[in-house]
């Protein structure tokens, strides 16, 4: 194989209780790239439409995980990379986990897969902290994984892939204001009191369980964040609006995606979806603030190859 192109999937991390722990991959946005052997040795990256990212190979999440690997795996080839931004950065939605799974996944298949899926999400972890100063697993492991999965530990690293029920549709709101995750982060209580530790971590196994199980009702009584959500949610404008919004018209439930600003809601089936979609849409108008909005399946498959030779 001498080039492959393939699609790395957004996905939302922090699954309302599961902060830092779960994630999910998205089916209908994600980044497109391409890699390309050469003769020359190195790795270049040729060419970034979608955003204003680096082009510099320590600098760039795909060519640092790239260049990682090219380390652990030597070779005899160089590497060009295009990178096509399917959404914008800071989105809350794992852009630079994209392109660091992407850049994982692809350059494996390069060197004839030697290396096994937790230890790709370890390679796109070093793309993380490229991008955002902390080798976070969660928006990395959905993207390489697919569906639903559970961080269970960091060390070691452990990655646990949850099945997701058929019916289960994403709706996402981008609100097109900046959060920043330092301001994200600074805002977090440093100490929970033990009832809502309690009350978060059965949430947490409730909402497993229920995917598990194809429960929905477990699902909409687990997807509640009593912790990070208070704390974060006046950073987005109308978030207290949108996630009525969203119950109102039948979601499951609604939460941060990341670190934001975007909103997340999952639904059962993709009419009472469209409805959610339709309600929140109708709500955002009146704000003044552009947005853009997502409505998609749970991508199961995770990064794949659209073309090689």
């Amino acid at each position: 194989m001498n080039q492959i192109k393939i699609f790395s999937p957004a996905t939302v991390a922090n699954v309302s209780c599961g902060f830092d722990c779960l994630g999910f991959a998205v089916n209908d946005i994600g980044d497109t790239m391409t890699f390309t052997k050469t003769e020359e040795k190195g790795i270049k990256i040729t060419k970034i439409t979608g955003a204003n990212l680096p082009y510099e190979t320590d600098k760039n999440a795909a060519s640092g995980v790239a260049l990682s690997m090219f380390e652990k795996h030597p070779v005899d080839f160089g590497l060009e990379i295009e990178i096509h931004k399917g959404y914008a950065p800071g989105s809350g939605l794992g852009s630079s986990a994209a392109s660091s799974a992407g850049a994982a996944f692809a350059v494996n298949e390069l060197l004839g897969k030697p290396f096994t899926q937790l230890e790709l999400t370890k390679f796109a972890m070093l793309g993380e902290q490229i991008a955002c100063g902390t080798p976070i697993a969660d928006n990395v492991a959905a993207a390489i994984y697919g569906g639903f999965i559970l961080v269970q530990q960091y060390y070691p690293l452990n990655i646990i892939k949850i099945p997701v029920p058929s019916e289960l549709i994403l709706v996402a709101i981008h609100p097109q204001v900046e959060v920043k995750t330092k301001d994200a982060r600074e805002v977090l209580p440093e100490e929970i009191s033990l009832k809502k530790a309690v009350t978060q971590w059965a949430n947490v196994g409730g909402l497993i369980s229920g995917l598990y199980t194809n429960n929905y009702e477990s699902i909409t009584n687990s997807l509640k964040d009593i912790i990070v959500e208070p704390a974060r949610k006046h950073l987005i404008p109308y978030f207290d609006e949108v996630k009525k919004t969203a119950l109102k018209h039948g979601a499951l439930g609604a939460s941060i995606s990341g670190s934001g600003p975007t909103i997340f809601a999952l639904c059962k089936g993709e009419e009472t979806a469209k409805k959610v979609h339709q309600q929140i849409d109708e709500l955002y108008q009146k704000t003044g603030i552009d947005y853009t909005m997502v409505l998609s399946k749970i991508n199961t498959q995770g990064v794949t190859i659209l073309e090689s030779n």
